[in-house]
């Protein structure tokens, strides 16, 4: 018993010791800073993208993440979450230095002059990896079997490489693998069944590759083996590349014709509930008429891609026009891990929540495993569509932008402080916010994060590393990933900010080449060097309004403090911007129920001091 005792201390004290040290290397930002001068060393930089920015004489907290191509957990802090160092021409081989950026869960080396092979440890080289793209490169050997040991990948590009050999059987063990290619190579054999579906596209030009959703494989018979002896012993190398050449014609051609016949519209997955069409949608509104799901996709040419009207970590959102002409939108939410039960509880809660800023929830149909919304349709689309065109700039003029922050800000203040019970948004951004015909905004999405994986609402920024998405994220939820009030809070800042100066939360326009961080991190920025009022959209200056626009600067400033304890609550953000929107009328008197004595909407500078004063 003593020996047993002693044995088991040790191995306590072992265990622990191991995990103090991992905590070590997670958290230990000296790594970080040592694996980017490591990773710079070791690669060819021919146009010199590395040399220019990574310069390593600084010892300021977070320096390296405003290297081109780093992106950090937080930007006061040396902690690498990405790097991508696409299309730079670098050469050289797979840094293996990389294991040094203990925390990186995103790694991007595409479209450059890497060779030699992807090492086989590569799962300890990357221990976090959830988005490995590695694609359009001179890589060769064979795919490492290690990789299906890399549990967290969400994402694996391997596209365009003279990789060889079989792909991993051991692949089918990815369970939350979305998106895999390895296109463009020399792959033979089956391919594995992966969770997945993937399209025959992310298999296409690899000559010796079968199996669904490519064509059968099948056994080579004496007859063929002979041919390809003779052929070998009379023609050599010359007439074996010839019968590779024709052979890969024919094969790419007819994947082709398979994809045009079998998937013309890019909605496979549509045509595969043939059988359920007769299910009736579950509408909560009587004035609504009564719909099957043969309706739904008769109202969406079978959910074609070309209906597609938006997408984002929710869901896909299609476009329906029914018989009598009336518009829609139906989500078809992403695959969730939630029983029907559960959903349908989900269901009856949303199906009852009703504003006028919320897109309301009309019905919803379960067909197999695909779970439908329906909604009423708005025509203007997404703020972020009306704030930033493809083509050209915005023309969304200063008094419409404030009447969708204040109609925004209602909607999301009566979620947060009158709907029962409590919802949090999780995903505010611009393209969560829709506009009806009279530009009255509509938040869309509510309620839709408890549906989903834990891996598919905000914790997915990070997961997926996703720095578009990041830059509507709190930053302490990169610490902790629990949701709060004041998280959406700092959100909904962040469309504050895209409104009043028409930039996106990430690539701003008006910034240095050099700057590498978020709309957030540049406003702060701008604010320590008092020219706040250069971020301002150029286009809404100088029109009478200077005034209002400071004063909606100053409350997205507010929301998006580092600090959750100093943003406001969404109530309060709501009564500021109808202060500074008094003299237009936009707001009616209903809806949301006052949480804090902080009388009615006046004068702004009133309305924060008596905020002060309640804290």
């Amino acid at each position: 018993m003593v020996l047993s005792s002693r044995i088991f201390c040790a191995h306590f004290i072992i265990i622990n010791s191991l995990l103090l040290l991992s905590c070590h290397m997670v958290f230990g930002t000296p790594t970080d800073i040592f694996c980017l001068k490591s990773i710079k060393d070791s690669l060819q930089d021919p146009y010199g993208y590395l040399k220019s920015s990574w310069d390593f004489n600084n010892n300021t907290e977070g320096f390296i993440c405003k290297f081109t191509g780093v992106e950090c957990w937080h930007p006061d802090e040396n902690k690498v979450l990405n790097l991508k160092l696409s299309n730079m021409g670098l050469k050289g081989q797979f840094p293996r230095a990389i294991r040094n950026c203990s925390s990186l869960t995103g790694l991007d080396l595409s479209i450059n002059k890497l060779s030699g092979t992807i090492p086989s440890d590569i799962n300890v080289l990357l221990e976090y990896v959830t988005n490995l793209d590695l694609s359009s490169n001179d890589f060769s050997g064979t795919i490492p079997v290690n990789l299906a040991n890399c549990s967290y990948l969400n994402i694996l590009k391997l596209d365009q490489n003279r990789l060889s050999g079989t792909i991993p059987g051991q692949f089918s063990t990815l369970t939350r693998l979305k998106t895999f290619s390895v296109s463009s190579n020399l792959l033979t054999g089956p391919i594995p069944n992966l969770k997945q579906q993937v399209s025959a596209d992310s298999y296409s030009n690899n000559p010796g590759l079968c199996g669904p959703p490519l064509p059968v494989c099948q056994a080579p018979s004496s007859k063929s083996n002979s041919a390809v002896i003779a052929g070998a012993a009379v023609g050599g190398v010359t007439v074996g590349a010839l019968v590779i050449g024709i052979g890969l014609f024919f094969f790419v051609r007819r994947v082709s014709v398979i994809k045009k016949e079998e998937d013309p519209e890019g909605n496979k997955w549509a045509r595969s509930l043939k059988g359920t069409k007769g299910i009736k949608v579950s509408m909560f509104e009587k004035s609504v008429s009564k719909m099957k799901l043969s309706d739904l996709m008769k109202a969406t040419n079978n959910f074609s891609n070309v209906n597609i009207i938006g997408s984002g970590r929710t869901g896909t959102m299609y476009k329906a026009v029914l018989d009598d002409g009336t518009s829609l939108m139906v989500k078809r939410l992403q695959e969730s891990q939630h029983s029907e039960k559960e959903f349908l509880s989900e269901m009856s809660t949303l199906g009852a929540v009703r504003h006028r800023n919320l897109v309301p929830l009309l019905g919803f149909c379960l067909a197999k495993k695909e779970r439908l919304l329906v909604y009423s349709f708005m025509s203007k689309g997404t703020l972020h569509d009306q704030l930033h065109p493809a083509e050209g700039q915005s023309t969304l003029e200063w008094p419409i932008r404030l009447k969708i922050a204040i109609g925004a800000a209602k909607g999301l203040a009566w979620l947060h402080h009158s709907c029962n019970p409590r919802i949090l948004h999780r995903n505010i951004s611009s393209k969560s916010i829709l506009l009806d015909s009279d530009f009255e905004p509509k938040i869309s999405s509510f309620g839709l994060a408890r549906l989903m994986n834990p891996i598919d609402t905000h914790l997915s920024t990070f997961v997926n590393g996703e720095f578009g998405d990041l830059g509507y994220v709190a930053p302490e939820y990169t610490r902790t990933l629990v949701a709060t009030t004041k998280g959406d809070v700092y959100s909904f800042g962040v469309v504050l900010l895209e409104l009043v100066t028409g930039e996106r939360p990430t690539h701003m326009a008006k910034a240095p080449e050099t700057f590498k961080g978020s709309l957030v991190e540049w406003i702060t920025e701008l604010s320590s060097s008092s020219e706040l009022q250069t971020a301002i959209d150029e286009s809404l200056v100088g029109n009478g309004c200077d005034h209002e626009l400071f004063q909606f600067l100053k409350v997205a400033c507010n929301c998006v403090s580092l600090n959750p304890k100093e943003r406001p609550t969404l109530f309060e953000v709501y009564q500021f911007l109808r202060a500074i929107g008094s003299r237009y009328n936009f707001t009616t008197e209903d809806e949301i129920l006052v949480p804090t004595d902080i009388g009615d909407a006046g004068n702004l500078d009133e309305l924060i001091v008596a905020r002060e004063e309640n804290n």
